[in-house]
């Protein structure tokens, strides 16, 4: 007996293709009430400490001395990694569709976006694309720049305010620009200075 399923372009799915397609739809309503949790409510906890572990409990993996800011977004918080002593500003937008992880020292600037899923503009039915992103240690990313999916900034390296970084970015380069490209060099290579502190109730 053939399934009565179709998908969304209208093809036949099997009974395993539907069962499957069921199962991830179930999944997906959980983890949008667990972002919209964490968006409406856990984000805008004026408490580092609370907010914090409450990120923890939801998945993302937080070192010491680190912080997120109070109005994070994300997609799928548990492949969110921050390593230590990172600083993320207000409102910026951690994906982990696909991998994030975020090394030690990194200072990243408010309402920054990260993402690492687009779609295949190319693709028949709109395909969702999901790619690891990786920011490297004492990395500094400023105000709304944008990181497009699998992208690498290398340690050490700048991207400037409002860039939108679609490219690897080498070590101690920094970039600026839509799309960003080089506009200068880092000179400081020794790099183990430590971020100022977070800003409290924020």
């Amino acid at each position: 007996m053939s399934s009565p399923f179709r998908d969304r372009s209208n093809r036949a799915l099997t009974w395993p293709q539907a069962n499957q397609k069921i199962i991830l739809r179930f999944y997906n309503y959980f983890l949008d009430l667990k972002v919209a949790f964490l968006w409406r409510f856990v984000s805008y906890i004026p408490f580092h400490f609370i907010r914090n572990n409450l990120f923890r409990l939801s998945g993302v993996k937080i070192g010491t001395n680190s912080t997120i800011h109070i109005g994070a977004r994300f997609y799928q918080p548990i492949n969110v990694k921050v390593g230590q002593g990172t600083i993320i500003g207000d409102h910026a937008t951690l994906d982990g569709r696909a991998s994030l992880t975020i090394g030690n020292h990194v200072d990243i600037a408010s309402e920054v976006m990260i993402y690492n899923s687009k779609h295949d503009i190319n693709s028949p039915d709109f395909a969702p694309v999901d790619a690891p992103v990786i920011i490297e240690d004492y990395v500094f990313i400023g105000p709304r720049a944008i990181i497009m999916p699998g992208v690498t900034i290398s340690k050490g390296a700048v991207v400037a305010a409002a860039a939108v970084v679609t490219k690897d970015v080498p070590p101690h380069t920094v970039v600026a620009g839509v799309p960003a490209r080089k506009i200068s060099h880092r000179h400081l290579h020794n790099l183990n200075y430590r971020l100022g502190r977070f800003r409290l109730f924020q």
